[in-house]
């Protein structure tokens, strides 16, 4: 097994890939709906045409929120944000992070016995995943242990 170099705090890891096809796609959302609101039939009144727009934007939220998926890692511990919901964890309470072949995103396992996904590294980005996921784990070797006495 060849050891990683830890990589020097803070570090940000997020998904490239994910981030450029989820802005690009709520920009085609909103551009498209704004347009359908301005040529719809007459038929569509004021209120509906607002409501239109108000889907696209409602559309470029949720995408907005998986892009904005990251890890970071600092001298205290990790912030894991995920699509709706971010957690700070101190090093001590992450024992492993595991991501095997076809897996979305790495797990985190933690001291209480949970695990939690760590959605900011993507599994389809297999290179770069790889590689992120061996920096992570440089920093828990680094950081988790227990300093001897």
């Amino acid at each position: 097994m060849t050891e990683t170099r830890a990589p020097a705090l803070p570090v940000v890891w997020r998904p490239r890939t994910t981030r450029v096809v989820a802005y690009a796609t709520a920009g085609v959302i909103v551009l498209g709906m704004v347009v359908l609101a301005v040529v719809v039939a007459p038929q569509f009144k004021v209120f509906d045409r607002i409501l239109m727009v108000g889907f696209g934007l409602f559309l470029a939220w949720i995408l907005h929120m998986l892009a904005r998926c990251r890890v970071v890692a600092d001298a205290a511990g990790l912030t894991v944000v995920n699509a709706f919901r971010t957690r700070r964890l101190e090093w001590a309470e992450v024992v492993d992070v595991t991501m095997g072949p076809g897996e979305p995103w790495p797990a985190l396992d933690l001291a209480d016995g949970t695990s939690l996904g760590a959605m900011g590294i993507n599994g389809a980005e297999k290179a770069l995943a790889a590689r992120q996921v061996e920096q992570l784990r440089g920093l828990l070797v680094e950081h988790a242990e227990a300093p001897d006495r």
